[in-house]
């Protein structure tokens, strides 16, 4: 069991920088999220693709701002259940939930955060019949730990950053690193596009264009997949892991089912502090709506301060809060 002041439902920016600011207040943080690393859709979608409306940024890689936010809450040792995703929901207590994940992991805290973005996101899997048969077991939708695949031959489907990267990653770690792509050209970062070329001429990763698995086979446990590529026609390709990285969908999940105000597939709030109306519990960031909302990282974080400072409010009602400026203070001075 995890116990924790506030419990934030997403580590994408908003979550991340929620932290800081809970942090500020003494309060510990805890983070769920269902993909399998920090940094929401900034880290799984777009890593490369430059940010402009960050304060004091006038260009960042979306990628590098996950980075300066986990370095800049790092002294407050936020905790994080990764590749999983809160699922249900229980009061144990007047001030206390309880929290229990899709893989079982319960954690308790008498504050919510929901900070989930658009939702929460499930991969967008190829049309393959019987792909659920296969599914960890010998077919990864997320890399959890890219130590896993050590001495494997993997067989990574896809044509964006995302599949990129990882080909790039695992071509030093897997015993043979296959990447096919439906089409010649690749929709990821030009750099990236370039480092996989130069793998496949090495021949450090085999590069299959205009191509596409149809077909599975094994039995219980994933041994061949079966590619159509427009020339060489259709082949069984022997692989441990098949890896589609085909993006991501964002849906509510679960956390439509915990009795809380929707509106249009977000989270309805109350401005003062971006509170849901159930006491305790709260949504930051673009999962929410009210009057006047922009989709914004910025906002998010405008959010999640006024969210923190809430928190500490209900938590210890009979505490006055002194707010102090971290330009007198330091972050240090809030160290416990």
């Amino acid at each position: 069991m995890i116990k924790t002041d506030i419990l934030i439902i997403g580590a994408g920016p908003v979550g991340l920088f929620t932290v800081f600011e809970a942090g500020l207040l003494k309060l510990k943080c805890h983070l769920v999220d269902a993909l399998g690393q920090p940094g929401g859709q900034l880290t799984e979608i777009y890593p490369k693709k430059p940010i402009y409306d960050i304060p004091g940024y006038p260009s960042i890689l979306a990628g590098e701002l996950v980075d300066n936010l986990l370095e800049q809450i790092a002294p407050f040792k936020p905790g994080f259940t990764l590749g999983e995703r809160a699922e249900k929901l229980d009061k144990v207590g007047e001030k206390m939930y309880r929290v229990t994940t899709n893989r079982g992991t319960q954690i308790e805290a008498p504050v919510i955060a929901i900070a989930g973005g658009l939702g929460c996101f499930e991969p967008r899997k190829p049309p393959i019949e019987g792909i659920e048969e296969f599914e960890d077991k010998g077919i990864d939708y997320i890399i959890r730990d890219p130590a896993v695949y050590k001495g494997k031959k993997l067989l990574i489907a896809g044509g964006g950053d995302s599949a990129l990267d990882w080909t790039i990653l695992l071509s030093d770690i897997a015993e043979e690193v296959t990447l096919i792509h439906r089409r010649k050209s690749f929709r990821g970062a030009l750099d990236s596009v370039e480092k996989v070329m130069q793998l496949a001429k090495d021949k450090k990763v085999n590069l299959i264009t205009e191509a596409q698995a149809i077909g599975l086979n094994g039995n219980g446990v994933l041994k061949e997949v079966v590619v159509k590529q427009k020339e060489m026609g259709e082949f069984a390709q022997e692989v441990d892991n098949f890896i589609p990285l085909f993006g991501l969908s964002p849906k509510l999940g679960p956390i439509g089912e915990w009795g809380l105000n929707i509106d249009k597939n977000a989270i309805v709030v109350d401005t003062r502090d971006y509170s849901t109306g159930i006491p305790g519990i709260y949504a930051i960031g673009d999962i929410n709506t009210y009057p006047g909302k922009l989709k914004l990282i910025l906002c998010g974080f405008h959010e999640g301060t006024l969210m923190a400072q809430s928190a500490f409010k209900y938590i210890y009602p009979d505490q006055k809060l002194s707010f102090k400026y971290t330009t007198v203070a330091g972050v240090n001075g809030f160290e416990e």
